[in-house]
């Protein structure tokens, strides 16, 4: 791990994001970059009959000027507040769509690791519309760490890692997420999840986790099968059991017609687990 890209929008949630990436990236002894990009209004306010609304866009213009030197501020205090950290850091200021940013930072920094904050959704706003920390999770080059609530790196001894152990992508994913649990010295606990739809007999389930550990060379793990009415809840409901630290699962990285029919379940998992969330699309 050489570069922890943080994108930061001053929520609770992201201010948790940096704490928990200032922890790794101390343990990592890795570059730490925080991001903010200030999305710019892109749609003009129109009155009724149709006619462009100029007082509107003469107060969004001020509120605009406003919020760009508060946040240039900010980030000025920011960078210069941990120029002496244990790790080297800088900032970046940005304008324009927050998830284009993202993914061009991360390109262009060659980030190993996203950290950021989540918020979460339900209901039609998570149907619909879909956050940009969802849409980093699922186009993301490199592993994103989610965060909602605060947690110090060293609090995390128990990972959960959940798949159906069929996927040879999951070779890539494991090995990705030995490195983070290799940092932080903890265990990882690999779980099937079995639903009605998708029940297979738990010998074969452990048979096939047993295999999958033995040939990638995994070391401190655990291995279960848990019964659960939808994947998705059985990873959050197996995780709240187990007290873990983290949830780490893979992402399919679907678009479009297939996303809305397959869904995601490691979306669904980001938005309504507590916990942090590692998450790594498959190639």
């Amino acid at each position: 791990m050489k570069t922890i890209l943080v994108p930061y929008d001053f929520s609770q949630e992201a201010i948790n994001a940096f704490e928990f990436a200032k922890d790794l990236a101390t343990k990592a002894k890795c570059k730490l970059k925080l991001l903010h990009i200030v999305e710019l209004p892109t749609t003009q306010s129109f009155n009724t009959m149709g006619e462009i609304n100029m007082a509107d866009n003469e107060i969004n213009n001020v509120f605009m000027i406003e919020l760009v030197e508060k946040r240039k501020k900010q980030i000025a205090e920011i960078d210069t507040l941990y120029q002496n950290a244990p790790y080297e850091f800088s900032t970046r200021l940005m304008f324009g769509n927050p998830y284009a940013g993202i993914s061009n930072e991360v390109t262009e920094v060659k980030a190993d690791l996203v950290i950021m904050g989540s918020k979460g959704s339900s209901g039609i706003e998570e149907l619909l519309i879909g956050s940009n920390t969802e849409k980093v999770v699922r186009h993301s080059k490199c592993p994103v760490i989610t965060v909602k609530n605060p947690i110090k790196a060293e609090e995390i001894k128990k990972i959960v890692f959940a798949s159906d152990f069929n996927d040879e992508e999951d070779s890539d994913i494991i090995i990705e997420l030995k490195d983070l649990q290799t940092l932080l010295g903890a265990e990882i606990c690999m779980v099937k999840v079995n639903t009605p739809s998708l029940f297979e007999n738990s010998r074969d389930s452990k048979s096939r986790i047993k295999k999958f550990v033995e040939k990638l060379g995994i070391s401190n793990v655990q291995v279960e099968i848990y019964n659960s009415s939808s994947e998705e809840e059985g990873i959050i409901e197996y995780a709240d059991d187990i007290n873990a630290d983290m949830i780490a699962m893979a992402t399919h990285g679907r678009t479009g017609f297939m996303h809305l029919i397959s869904g995601s379940i490691a979306e669904d998992v980001v938005n309504h687990a507590k916990r942090p969330v590692w998450t790594m699309r498959k190639r």
